[in-house]
């Protein structure tokens, strides 16, 4: 589902929620990476009152220490656009994947030879359960340096150094495209042959295997809980979160938010930095002790 034809579901406010999901970047996090002190305090009274938690990201695991210490219950995040679920309870450098949806590499070398073609300057990123290897030209990532840099046909080969951990994502960089115009061009031109996505302000693709986005690998979470869409409240602001809000019985895109989240949300909160996912799950736990008050 792309994020042109995703529509949000009609809530059922006779649903109480049992499970909150909800992005990082743009989303739970300010803009200087921190957890405020309220939503710290938000998450802790949902998990208390019986409400689960999940983080659902396109982060890596190895960048999740941020919000490691305000898992409870369960510990678990889904990584990587839904390529992978991760207990976060081992503590940073420790974290567990409990299950890997990763992209096959003739896959990955399909889609890089059909965007090389279609958006010539394009370079590539090849991310790992392991760590993330880049090309030459594709920009260095502060946050996380290259295991290996060398053209992509390189890095997916099957004898490459690498090759033994599975793909969740393959990055796709422009330095001149639009965002969104690359996004589409990208699309059409893979056509189905994986996940496209973005979650970036600049021209950077999200290439997952196909059929793997938050909302699949979530649905599979709650599928597992005996949770149904309808029981689920999520929050997103980027184009890799449309489905997810779609899929949920409740969604609420952030005030910073995308036009396709907003499109694709049933509701919507105030922006990241004025804490948007808190003040919904507050007036939440709010709505709920009144019912219970009678």
């Amino acid at each position: 589902m792309t994020s042109a034809t995703a529509r949000p579901r009609t809530p059922d406010p006779s649903v109480p929620p049992r499970l909150i999901a909800t992005d990082l970047d743009g989303t739970l996090l300010r803009d200087d990476k921190s957890v405020s002190e309220r939503t710290i305090a938000a998450l802790a009274a949902a998990e208390t009152a019986g409400i689960e938690v999940f983080f659902v990201t396109g982060r890596p695991a190895r960048w999740m220490n941020v919000v490691a210490d305000h898992v409870h219950g369960h510990g678990l995040a889904i990584c990587a656009n839904g390529a992978a679920v991760v207990d976060l309870h081992g503590g940073p450098g420790a974290h567990r994947f409990t299950k890997v949806r990763g992209l096959a590499a003739p896959n990955a070398l399909e889609v890089v030879e059909l965007l090389r073609a279609a958006a010539p300057g394009t370079s590539f990123a090849v991310d790992r359960t392991g760590g993330v290897h880049h090309e030459p030209e594709y920009p260095p990532l502060r946050m996380d340096p290259a295991g290996s840099v060398a053209p992509a046909e390189k890095l997916l080969m099957a004898d490459a150094a690498c090759a033994e951990e599975p793909i969740l994502k393959l990055l796709a960089h422009h330095p001149e495209m639009a965002p969104d115009a690359f996004l589409a061009l990208a699309r059409e031109a893979a056509g189905g042959r994986a996940e496209i996505t973005r979650s970036s302000p600049t021209a950077l693709l999200e290439i997952s295997a196909p059929g793997v986005t938050k909302a699949g690998t979530l649905a599979l979470c709650c599928a597992e809980r005996g949770i149904s869409p309808d029981e689920v409240v999520a929050f997103g602001d980027m184009p890799n979160d449309v489905e997810m809000l779609s899929w949920a019985g409740v969604s609420y895109a952030m005030g910073n938010a995308h036009p396709d989240v907003i499109a694709a949300a049933s509701g919507r909160t105030v922006a990241n930095n004025e804490d948007g996912v808190a003040v919904v799950i507050e007036r939440i736990l709010a709505d709920r002790l009144s019912v219970e008050a009678g």
